[in-house]
């Protein structure tokens, strides 16, 4: 068997064998269905309650793609614009560390009082959660341009936007792919509990609800679908970085 084809594999191999040993733990030990159910007791809540788990799910991710689209152009354009000055890049950061460091959860009864019960305080949330990565990784990468790379180029008659387009932004692709994917995963957690604080639909309801009724089985099953929805938009922001920066996985192979 090829290395390509192990490493082709190796994501399916572990997961069936992460859900296998959590089966085999739970029924060795007798672990109670309402501390930690087994898998087969998950899919069995997956299959009882399919039906709100998808019109949930769905929502979900209408919620989080349309939070995490608006911090990525936001995002972008901020960074791009803090990235090109290292005044600004200096000025700005302060502030947006101490943004960054409001707990999002104290922020949704304002969003609430702004704009009422109902699908823009989850979207607002996941955009004001996953915000910050991009805006900080994108201004890094423009930020951290290296002086001898500027002179060169500035010897060859290009000036500072020419050098920000050419160099700085293709410089900035990869810390900019690697904040888009931890930005997923923390729009999700601003989506559901947008859900929880302000919506009456979405799997951040819906596991409030399950909670209420203590269905612990049930909560399980919509946190493995969010875990799904959060593999199925990583996927996407790969297959887009292997078409732009297939320089940068070029010299990573070539260094290894």
């Amino acid at each position: 068997m090829s290395r390509t084809t192990i490493l082709r594999l190796a994501p399916y191999v572990f997961t069936i064998a992460f859900f296998v040993l959590w089966e085999v733990a739970c029924r060795a030990l007798k672990v109670s269905t309402f501390v930690l159910p087994p898998p087969s007791a998950i899919w069995a809540a997956m299959v009882q309650f399919q039906g709100p788990l998808w019109r949930n799910a769905l929502h979900t991710l209408w919620m989080t793609s349309a939070g995490f689209g608006l911090s990525v152009v936001f995002g972008i354009l901020l960074g791009l614009i803090v990235g090109s000055s290292r005044v600004l890049y200096a000025g700005l950061n302060p502030l947006l560390v101490g943004f960054n460091s409001i707990p999002k959860v104290a922020v949704v009864p304002i969003l609430v009082i702004w704009f009422g019960v109902g699908w823009l305080p989850p979207v607002l949330t996941a955009f004001v959660i996953s915000f910050f990565p991009i805006v900080v990784n994108m201004a890094t990468g423009l930020a951290t341009i290296e002086p001898e790379t500027e002179d060169v180029m500035k010897a060859l008659g290009a000036n500072r936007l020419d050098i920000m387009w050419k160099v700085g932004i293709p410089r900035s692709l990869p810390y900019l792919f690697g904040a888009l994917k931890v930005s997923i995963t923390l729009a999700y957690v601003g989506s559901v509990i947008g859900e929880q604080n302000a919506s009456n639909v979405g799997l951040g309801n819906l596991i409030t609800r399950a909670s209420a009724d203590f269905n612990v089985p049930l909560i399980f099953a919509a946190l493995i679908v969010l875990a799904i929805l959060g593999v199925f938009l990583v996927v996407i922001v790969d297959l887009v970085e292997a078409r732009t920066t297939k320089w940068a996985r070029r010299s990573q192979l070539s260094n290894a």
